[in-house]
């Protein structure tokens, strides 16, 4: 069967490399707005008895999942074998449980909707936390590719003598498997947070810092409120400014002014478009995609 990459409006970097990779034709799926704000899409060209790979990043997402769920629909609509999803930033993970009554538990309701209209999904280090792995809530296949390699690819050419800091306890499986590739030591803080932009972060020992050049590795940098606080405990032990390498950019509001502040260098993967992507996932994407024989 012929693979088409299609790549939502805004995803067309991404979306073109992934082709690349995967030795497949690519395409945009043309957007048009109207004045009441609803959305048209249409693809440029046939896709009958085609395999469509839709790539679209989900941050921001409340104006980017119904174009894309109008695709997917259109797609079978026209013909197509099968439609997944490469999402290389996943959203709404964040509520997997109700915290007060009457809550949605946003996670499992976003991952119904897709698993209706979507016949695989893969996306790049989806921030996950009592919900330990997407097969629990998604019922169509679920890829969840990993990004340490290419992060530890990154720091070990950039960064000499590092240590690791994970700024949180969920961060330590993940900073483990990079320090593991790299060979070099890591120290994982604790956090506590009292709301969207009020976190406090442990302290660090001065003797963890000697002679090594600190590195903070986090999934997804949003508000920038824990980056600080783990900038603030290194300074506090004596050190200088930190590198920090995030996964996901999402940088909402003036997130990316603050920690630019905070940090020697801040550098992110590509799953959100931003002037700090460095490290490329595309390659691990188009991996994964191909090692997975169930899609």
């Amino acid at each position: 069967m012929t693979m088409l990459v299609v790549g939502m409006p805004g995803n067309e970097l991404f979306a073109t490399s992934l082709a690349n990779h995967l030795g497949a034709d690519y395409v945009t799926v043309a957007e048009h707005r109207f004045p009441d704000e609803e959305v048209l899409v249409r693809f440029p060209r046939k896709i009958e008895n085609l395999d469509i790979v839709l790539v679209c990043t989900l941050d921001r997402p409340d104006n980017k999942i119904l174009p894309l769920l109008f695709a997917a629909g259109t797609a079978r609509q026209l013909g197509a074998k099968r439609v997944g999803l490469v999402a290389p930033y996943l959203c709404y993970m964040r509520q997997d449980k109700v915290f007060h009554e009457g809550e949605a538990i946003s996670a499992r309701l976003f991952a119904k909707i897709m698993s209706q209209n979507l016949d695989w999904i893969a996306t790049a280090e989806p921030h996950l936390h009592r919900i330990h792995t997407l097969h629990e809530i998604f019922g169509i296949p679920a890829i969840a590719v990993r990004a340490d390699k290419a992060i530890a690819d990154w720091i070990g050419r950039e960064v000499q003598n590092p240590l690791l800091i994970g700024p949180d306890s969920e961060s330590a499986q993940w900073l483990e498997a990079v320090a593991a590739r790299i060979g070099c030591p890591f120290a994982v803080l604790t956090k506590e947070r009292r709301g969207d932009d009020h976190v406090i972060v442990s302290q660090i020992a001065p003797q963890v810092l000697a002679s090594r050049t600190p590195v903070i590795l986090d999934d997804v940098i949003s508000t920038g409120q824990t980056i600080l606080q783990a900038s603030a405990s290194l300074k506090n032990a004596g050190t200088g400014k930190p590198v920090v390498v995030g996964v996901h950019a999402v940088f909402a509001n003036n997130a990316y002014a603050l920690v630019e502040s905070a940090a020697s260098r801040v550098v992110t993967t590509n799953t959100i478009l931003h002037h700090s992507n460095n490290i490329d996932i595309v390659p691990c994407v188009a991996r994964a995609i191909r090692e997975q024989s169930s899609i």
